[in-house]
């Protein structure tokens, strides 16, 4: 998930932002902590971005407040699936913690990602029954390297030993990530040796979307960098592959709720190479 907004009296400036050593770093995870030193109130508006988003409230007292498309808020950890609507998180005065998983790692780690798509829930709720004692462990713990050693180390748990989406759908999703959204299904479903209809059901049933969402988040978010690195529209749209501005403006409109300039001024898409030094482009 990425920002476009925050609340006034609040900036990154107030924010320590912590990242794994190069060394320590998973295929299809990235991890990134933060640490707010302001007593003024957090509020922030999510944005969609082609991962499945864990966020671990680390907070001593407070806490994390969030809740999507206007239901009712909810406090704590959280895991936010493949487009999740709407979503707003803030509230909290301490540390946290945010982890990206692909949909691939997701899969595993959660055993069916396609039933997050679409929807926020709970940690206990998505995690199971260990939830409780991971983010206490981590909370007890702080230096920001050991808490990454330890959220690698029960993510790599979790994955070994169970089943791994088809190596078909994994690849397909890898193609959409490397093109950048700019793939056709057809190409897809001939370069694994699959009918269309069978990748079409197989990765929307594992992945959570159909190959055509998918590439529509996945060029979004190329788009949205694009962006907030100064980009005019035009110039984004034409770089990101849609027929024209118009057509950036309507799929960002769709996925966000917001125009393609308040993605620009996203607060979070101003420190992505800080925060997210491996995020895909």
């Amino acid at each position: 998930m990425s920002s476009t907004g925050t609340s006034p009296g609040w900036t990154w400036s107030d924010v320590d932002v912590a990242v794994p050593r190069p060394s320590a770093r998973l295929p299809g995870i990235s991890m990134a902590g933060f640490g707010v030193r302001t007593s003024a109130f957090v509020d922030i508006a999510m944005v969609a971005h082609p991962s499945v988003t864990l966020l671990f409230d680390l907070s001593e007292v407070g806490g994390i407040v969030y809740g999507a498309d206007g239901g009712q808020h909810q406090r704590g950890s959280f895991v936010a699936g493949l487009l999740p609507g709407r979503l707003r998180a803030g509230g909290w005065n301490g540390e946290c913690l945010q982890i990206r998983l692909s949909p691939v790692v997701a899969a595993s780690v959660f055993g069916a990602s396609s039933e997050l798509s679409g929807t926020v829930a709970s940690l206990d709720d998505a995690w199971g029954r260990d939830a409780g004692q991971l983010e206490e462990k981590l909370r007890a713990t702080g230096s920001w390297d050991e808490r990454f050693t330890i959220a690698a180390d029960v993510l790599t748990q979790r994955l070994d030993g169970r089943r791994s989406i088809d190596p078909e759908v994994a690849f397909s999703w890898q193609r959409t990530v490397a093109g950048r959204g700019r793939i056709r299904v057809d190409g897809l479903a001939d370069e694994v040796g699959w009918s269309r209809q069978r990748l079409w059901s197989r990765f929307r049933s594992q992945i959570g979307l159909t190959p055509k969402r998918a590439a529509q988040l996945v060029r979004f978010d190329h788009a949205a960098h694009l962006l907030a690195a100064g980009h005019a529209p035009a110039s984004a749209a034409a770089q990101s592959g849609y027929v024209d501005q118009s057509h950036l403006h309507r799929d960002v409109k769709a996925i966000t709720g917001i125009t393609p300039s308040a993605v620009a001024t996203a607060p979070w898409l101003a420190i992505d190479h800080i925060a997210w030094p491996a995020h895909p482009r």
